[in-house]
């Protein structure tokens, strides 16, 4: 092949890939173009219908705050509860709003709301603009609440410390009715868990109420059948009495040493008065020596080990009586604790009735509409100009 030929063929190659990269460019601007149409296309279409096609949702509102009975009260009059919590006071009803707010907006709210009112048969009115309905009746319930998300608002003002709760509708009595259904389940779930918490808490107290009751039962019954084996009711008492006894026969015993010390010492050992103080003597020495073993003795049936374990039983019986009394003053604390443990709604802003429709914002819409078309526009403008200024 020649010279010629071959630089022949490199040029139409070159031209042929000018010619593709040119044609590609020229594509590419003209689906820039074929998308600033459809941008105006839709900006126009979506005027008319903000102004004139976009079906009327009516809203209604409600503010309410949720408190305790129990509720101790909180910082100083006039002190705002924003400023109240920069000082460190807080709002003591913080959590129970956020939960009474999540409440509100979960799927079981949702799901009572829809069988006192029908919800999906309202919000899927084919009376209405399809855009701002709900297109199927009987969409899966992710749909279904997805959308209910988008008509439904419960704000949290942690300054406040309300619930802002907004409700739209396609007529006024509905979104009122709703808003009111909302605030009356809402305090009735908020008791509901209050009751159960203190409900737990009561069972738990009762049971150590009839624990600390048996144990009671037990101790005594202990003692009791301690007392019938010795026979004794206050050993206590009769160990006293043993020991009030043995110090009476010790002064026996000294007097009667004081009076054989005090006889004459010509006196024959025989004589029957001597006589008869000797037997004395012995008779109160033994007997003491007995009442001493009676009271004392490495033995373990005596009277010391008796009193020992009467005073044990005694004890044990002290402490559960003291427990059961504990127990019985916690308990009745809690019933009285379950009782103040109401919470209640307090309605700030009752629910309205609206008489006009506050959505859709129609001229507000319009001119967001026309201005993001714009912005659309512009993009795709200085993309077309880049492309081009590529191309040249």
């Amino acid at each position: 092949m020649s010279d010629a030929s071959v630089t022949n063929a490199g040029l139409a190659n070159r031209v042929a890939g000018f010619y593709g990269k040119w044609k590609k460019e020229l594509l590419s601007i003209r689906i820039f173009r074929l998308i600033v149409r459809l941008i105006v296309v839709f900006a126009i279409l979506s005027v008319p219908y903000w102004l004139f096609f976009a079906s009327d949702r009516y809203v209604s509102d409600a503010v309410v705050v949720l408190q305790r009975t129990d509720q101790v009260s909180g910082p100083s009059v006039g002190v705002p509860a924003g400023l109240a919590s920069i000082a460190g006071v807080g709002n003591p009803n913080s959590s129970d709003q956020l939960l009474l707010s999540e409440y509100l907006l979960s799927a079981d709210m949702l799901n009572k709301l829809d069988a006192a009112f029908d919800l999906r048969s309202h919000y899927s009115n084919w009376h209405r603009d399809p855009i701002s309905r709900m297109w199927l009746r009987n969409a899966p319930f992710e749909w279904f609440y997805s959308y209910w998300l988008s008509r439904v608002d419960v704000s949290y003002d942690d300054y406040n410390g309300v619930l802002d709760i907004k409700v739209q509708a396609y007529d006024p009595k509905t979104a009122r009715a709703i808003v009111d259904f909302m605030i009356r389940e809402g305090e009735a779930h908020m008791n509901l868990i209050g009751h159960q918490l203190a409900q737990s808490q009561v069972d738990f107290l009762t049971k150590q109420v009839t624990y600390a009751h048996d144990r009671l039962l037990d101790s005594t019954k202990n003692l009791l059948d301690f007392q019938n084996r010795q026979g004794l009711v206050a050993p206590q008492a009769t160990a006293e009495s043993l020991n009030a006894l043995i110090d009476k026969l010790e002064a026996q015993k000294t007097d009667v040493q004081t009076q054989l010390a005090s006889l004459p010492a010509t006196l024959n050992k025989d004589q029957p008065t001597i006589v008869m103080l000797r037997k004395n003597l012995s008779a109160l020495e033994a007997q003491i020596v007995q009442k001493r073993a009676e009271l004392a003795s490495p033995s373990r049936k005596t009277l010391n080990y008796t009193v020992e374990e009467f005073q044990r039983l005694q004890m044990q019986v002290s402490f559960a009586q003291d427990l059961y009394k504990t127990a019985l003053s916690a308990l009745e604390q809690g019933r009285m604790n379950a009782a103040r443990m109401l919470k209640m709604v307090s309605i700030l802003q009752a629910p309205t009735t609206p008489s006009y429709p506050m959505e859709p914002t129609r001229f507000y819409n319009v001119l967001v509409t026309l201005l993001i078309a714009l912005a659309l526009i512009g993009v795709v403008k200085l993309l077309e100009g880049i492309i081009l200024d590529h191309v040249d």
